[in-house]
């Protein structure tokens, strides 16, 4: 379970007395107020997917030039959007849900990509490390200003946190390297979670579709069965229409199923292999710190 942003601040302040590092506390509030916006993100996303849905449904599925008669149950043959259409009302939901994994599928992206920072990666890590070699942390931080991204930040708060206590005569070097690595942890805990952002939208789509899907399914079958019943003898065309219905449905859920599994262990992966990245630069940087700074002038 994660900590709040909110809370990271509080204990933090209740536990010591000092307030988080400038850029740490700047971060924190930034990212506070992004996952609000999340939030307002996410519901705009269902909304606008809602309406697009219907009015796909209505007037590009439903157009008459789709069907040979006038009610719409007879779709003409091979054409799919008409097919569509005599899915029935969970049609449109299925269309919404499917358009959702879209928009999450393309935000993930663009967030992933924003996250890495503005250069290439392994150059930047290269340039803090020589920075580092050569005693110069200031040169290091500005590296830090100019990449941006996920372990830009964490890194650069580490740097500045490290800068601040550097001079500080009466902490022990232990102290200072422990009060680094606080930085950096809390640091991670505030970034960590912006990587993950709507991952969760995306499995529960891939849970839910499927189910969505197959009752759909069912009301066709039930379609299909009372016009049996009721008849005794089921015309085709009702009996069409309840398993066109019955398929349709099934197949939308599928499909939206499938690529919000394939996506969500995508960019899971992604991830993992992004926190990986960020635990490695870390460790690095504060064992650099150590040997290159501390034990150094503890010597």
């Amino acid at each position: 379970m994660r900590i709040p942003i909110k809370t990271i601040y509080e204990s933090r302040l209740e536990r010591d007395h000092h307030p988080l590092p400038p850029l740490l506390e700047k971060e924190g509030e930034f990212q506070y107020y992004s996952m609000k916006k999340n939030s307002l993100f996410v519901t705009i996303v269902i909304l606008c997917a809602l309406v697009a849905s219907y009015l796909i449904y209505y007037f590009i599925l439903g157009n008459p030039s789709h069907f040979t008669d006038a009610l719409k149950t007879k779709p003409v043959s091979g054409d799919y959007l008409g097919t569509a259409y005599v899915g029935g009302f969970i049609v449109p939901w299925l269309m919404t849900l499917t358009i959702m994994v879209l928009t999450f599928i393309l935000e993930r992206f663009f967030s992933l990509a924003k996250a890495k920072g503005t250069g290439d990666l392994s150059k930047f890590l290269s340039g803090v490390e020589n920075s580092l070699n050569e005693g110069n942390v200031d040169g290091a931080i500005e590296l830090c200003a100019k990449q941006r991204g996920t372990v830009a930040n964490i890194l650069r708060a580490g740097l500045e946190s490290f800068k601040k206590v550097r001079n500080e005569n009466r902490m022990e070097s232990e102290v200072k390297l422990e009060e680094v690595k606080r930085t950096i942890e809390e640091a991670t805990s505030i970034e960590t979670p912006l990587l993950e952002r709507n991952l969760i939208g995306l499995s529960t789509i891939a849970s839910i579709s499927t189910m969505v899907g197959l009752l759909g399914t069912v009301l066709g079958m039930i379609r299909a069965f009372s016009a049996m019943g009721a008849q005794g003898a089921a015309s085709a065309t009702e009996l069409s229409i309840g398993i066109s219905e019955a398929l349709v449905n099934t197949a939308l859920g599928i499909l939206s199923a499938i690529i919000a599994i394939i996506f969500y262990n995508f960019f899971t992966n992604k991830v993992d292999g992004f926190v990986y990245t960020i635990d490695e630069a870390a460790l690095n940087l504060v064992e650099q710190l150590d040997t290159r700074f501390l034990a150094k002038k503890a010597a």
